[in-house]
């Protein structure tokens, strides 16, 4: 690749990753096998990622003469002879038969058993195929040639979450020459030797690559997790230890406790009351994965945090302490958020000043600084002004 950078053409609040980091693997697991497979064209090698992520369940992927039209390939009837001559069972109707009947194309290679080359889950295939057809039909290359849209593949499949990749070595030869197409329609925004950036405007097709050393720290950062997470089951309270915490406590922190523990609304477990004041709080999962549900889900509550600040004095009043975290998305009707994604919008609202709380005390949430600039604070509790 030689040095060469273009405008990317970026296009404001570009849509969220179409692939998860697990899914971005199962990609360029599949480029990968077909960069290994013996064939001479990038006609055929684009045909057999299309058919690849079809049959990776069964081993059999159905195509059409329509879909078979619509990859606008040089010489479709070469590339069907290179998968048959690579071992691939291609039904002679595929050419001159009815183009809209699906013929099945067996790979033997991706039927199950031990030997399966790819192995994906059918939500992962499912995503990588889709992922695979939106990276094909791309403005800036859904008119290039198949070499142009193979290397967009295996390009936007080998790019980190901040768009930047490197070249794999088994980026196909002809690949290379595409480079300069990709680079004048903005789909590269710049180039530097082997490695890249992805324009801006694509940015959703990243496969989200990790290096062997992120996911090393990953690794790391899940077993100290799992470790934690043992060490808190190995001491669970018991009401005596729970008298013995409440005993040694502070007069106010005592008042909090006994407050939620006496809740008449809350009605909290003990499992669950008494390890929230004595643990504090288990530690989060890594929240890359919920960054980008996080923007859009924020982009469609952009009143989130006034209405948590007024919540939060609602709530204080019947109950008598905070809400917790899932009882303020709970009574928002904030609905289908997962503990990750629920810990990101909470403690955003918190940096934001439209929360506080007590950490690592439970139950204290209650409106913050840029809350109390507008008005919204607790009985007795000092206004700031501010605009």
């Amino acid at each position: 690749m030689t040095t060469a950078s273009a405008a990317d053409g970026a296009a404001a609040s570009p849509p969220p990753f179409l692939l998860t980091p697990g899914q971005g693997e199962g990609a360029r697991a599949l480029l990968s096998y077909v960069a290994g497979l013996p064939l001479d064209s990038v006609d055929a090698r684009l045909l057999a990622v299309v058919v690849g992520i079809r049959a990776a369940r069964t081993g059999a992927g159905n195509l059409t003469g329509t879909d078979l039209r619509s990859l606008r390939l040089e010489d479709p009837e070469g590339a069907l002879a290179e998968l048959t001559a690579a071992g691939w069972e291609v039904p002679g109707q595929l050419i001159g038969g009815d183009p809209d009947v699906p013929y099945a194309i067996v790979v033997p290679e991706l039927a199950p058993g031990p030997d399966r080359v790819l192995r994906l889950g059918k939500d992962a295939r499912s995503r990588v195929s889709g992922w695979s057809m939106r990276t094909r039909l791309a403005k800036p290359v859904r008119k290039g040639a198949s070499g142009v849209r193979l290397a967009a593949l295996f390009l936007a499949a080998h790019c980190s979450d901040e768009l930047v990749g490197r070249a794999p070595a088994e980026l196909p030869v002809a690949c290379y020459g595409a480079v300069p197409m990709l680079l004048e329609k903005g789909f590269l925004a710049e180039v530097s030797g082997q490695t890249y950036r992805l324009g801006e405007s694509v940015r959703h097709l990243a496969g989200r690559f990790r290096t062997p050393e992120e996911l090393a720290a990953i690794a790391r950062e899940e077993e100290e997790r799992r470790v934690a997470r043992e060490a808190a089951a190995a001491a669970e309270p018991t009401p005596e230890s729970w008298a013995a915490w409440k005993s040694g406590v502070s007069p106010a922190l005592l008042r909090h406790a006994e407050a939620v523990e006496a809740c008449a609304l809350c009605h909290l477990p003990f499992v669950r009351l008494a390890p929230a004041f004595m643990c504090g709080p288990s530690p989060l999962p890594a929240p890359r994965a919920a960054l980008d549900p996080y923007e859009s889900w924020r982009a469609a509550h952009p009143d989130c945090g006034r209405e948590a600040a007024l919540f939060t004095v609602e709530f204080r009043a019947e109950h008598g302490h905070g809400p917790s975290h899932g009882q303020l998305c709970k009574g928002l009707r904030w609905k289908k958020l997962g503990r990750e994604l629920r810990g990101i919008i909470v403690h955003t609202l918190i940096a934001e000043g439209w929360l506080a709380s007590t950490p690592p005390v439970p139950w204290t949430l209650r409106p913050g600084r840029t809350a109390q600039a507008q008005g919204i604070a607790l009985p007795g509790q000092a206004v700031r002004a501010g605009g």
